[in-house]
């Protein structure tokens, strides 16, 4: 059963919004969502919709439009979609205006993930703000401070987890994080805090899953000697390695690569992976059914 979305609610005046919607496919669908946006002022910029096939058909729509010369507020128009059109098609819906959404990322030692997304986010490709990096190291810390981003520590050991995830999400909470991204972050997150944020943490795996899952994969892909490595942008779930997949990329190897070239060809494949993945859900281009994803590119 796909989780339902919610209406959210927007307190500015934003110039664009997004409709996100999935339901059962019948005819009809695209009409009435098109319409209702038509009466209400709302300007089309783009519209994506795809329906599976296979006997249980599901319906997935994307639809982004500018709000300058809507006829009500935005909490108006939630509620309108929610009397009219939501319940005629039993839909699974959000209706909100667009934001810079606020992340989080955690990470240990490992760099280039991260630098990815914070050299990605000064450039203003990333439209997000990053109010927390969080590691379990001290490592990362001068790289992260360049930035100006505040960067919080909290050490882990196997006695210790409980009160560090505690706190952790503690500080989420605290800084209203909407989305987490997990730029090799080499901890196992527990059920809890995984269920406080469905869909909402990513997580980078250095394979081309569902080969390799777990550790080392690298050292495992250069045992087996494969032709293509890769990495994998997935969102986490309490079965490890094993969400819906968001984004993939290979690169090609060869019998004369090493276990450390093979290291350094993937790091470049999980870092333009990872961002990816990050693009799309910030751009509301991501649904999710069962355990598959649906992707708006």
């Amino acid at each position: 059963m796909a989780a339902r979305y919610h209406a959210v609610m927007s307190t500015n005046s934003p110039s664009s919004a997004r409709l996100l919607v999935q339901c059962a496919d019948r005819p009809g669908i695209v009409a009435a969502v098109s319409q209702f946006l038509f009466q209400h002022g709302a300007n089309i910029m783009q519209a994506d919709q795809y329906s599976t096939a296979g006997g249980a058909d599901r319906f997935f729509m994307r639809v982004e439009f500018q709000t300058a010369a809507l006829d009500c507020s935005m909490d108006a128009l939630n509620e309108a979609f929610r009397a009219e059109i939501a319940p005629r098609f039993d839909m699974d819906w959000r209706l909100a205006a667009v934001h810079r959404p606020r992340v989080a990322v955690l990470a240990s030692r490992t760099d280039h993930c991260l630098l990815e997304l914070l050299w990605r986010w000064r450039g203003g490709e990333l439209p997000i703000d990053i109010p927390a990096v969080i590691s379990n190291h001290e490592a990362l810390r001068k790289d992260v401070e360049v930035f100006g981003i505040p960067f919080h520590v909290f050490p882990v050991t196997a006695a210790t987890r409980p009160q560090q995830e505690e706190a952790i999400r503690a500080l989420l909470r605290e800084q209203r994080i909407e989305l987490v991204v997990l730029a090799r972050y080499m901890q196992i997150l527990s059920r809890e805090f995984i269920a406080e944020y469905p869909a909402r943490i990513i997580n980078i795996h250095h394979s081309f899953l569902p080969a390799f899952a777990g550790a080392d994969p690298y050292g495992r892909a250069f045992e087996r000697g494969v032709k293509i490595i890769g990495a994998t942008a997935h969102y986490a779930t309490e079965d490890l390695d094993e969400g819906p997949i968001v984004e993939q990329d290979v690169v090609r190897v060869s019998h004369g690569d090493t276990r450390e070239s093979l290291m350094r060809l993937g790091r470049e494949v999980e870092r333009s992976v990872l961002a990816r993945a990050v693009q799309w859900h910030i751009e509301d281009r991501v649904f999710v059914h069962g355990n598959r994803t649906v992707v708006f590119h």
